[in-house]
């Protein structure tokens, strides 16, 4: 089922810092299935993607700046996640407001990894089951939220992972739920 996708816009949201594999992979997936993906971040030009949080990685150009997006420009949203990536996205108020525009809206969100930082700074992990990096558990339960240890969880169209060790399953729950 090459196609699951077609037609569906998905934002993939990310600053410097992010994991490469977190957005390469989930991103390709998406597109192989048919999807556009937009790369946005808190400003245009160029973000520094990261391996294993340390050590520098590639560059990837930013299609839309965060101020120029809107909940309904999309159908779907991944997170990738890295330490510094995640940390970056939550202390910016245009991207809580995207991101609790996007929930709101019943649309799928897919975080991994440190990603779900977001979705505490959003208030939209209170009731929901998820799993994350182990040192971001918690922050998620002080959020209300219930943390377990599995590779990939949805619950109510969230769709979370631990770290990059999950992303076939991460990435088979994104295919699904977002289609």
């Amino acid at each position: 089922m090459a196609n699951e996708l077609s037609g569906k816009r998905i934002a993939v949201l990310a600053a410097s810092g992010v994991e490469q594999v977190e957005l390469e992979q989930p991103r390709r997936v998406a597109e192989d299935a048919g999807a556009t993906t937009t790369l946005v971040s808190v400003d245009t030009g160029e973000i520094q993607a990261m391996n294993s949080d340390i050590n520098p990685a590639d560059t990837f150009s930013v299609d839309r700046a965060i101020a120029d997006v809107s909940a309904d420009d999309f159908d779907a949203l991944i997170l990738p996640g890295g330490t510094c990536n995640p940390d970056t996205l939550r202390q910016n108020g245009d991207v809580i407001s995207f991101v609790q525009a996007i929930a709101a809206a019943g649309k799928p969100i897919a975080a991994i990894c440190h990603a779900p930082w977001t979705l505490v700074e959003a208030d939209l992990v209170r009731g929901k089951r998820l799993t994350s990096f182990p040192s971001l558990r918690t922050d998620i339960r002080n959020a209300g939220g219930t943390v377990v240890d599995e590779e990939v969880v949805v619950d109510q169209g969230l769709i979370t992972s631990r770290n990059p060790h999950d992303l076939d399953a991460f990435c088979s729950a994104i295919l699904k739920e977002f289609a």
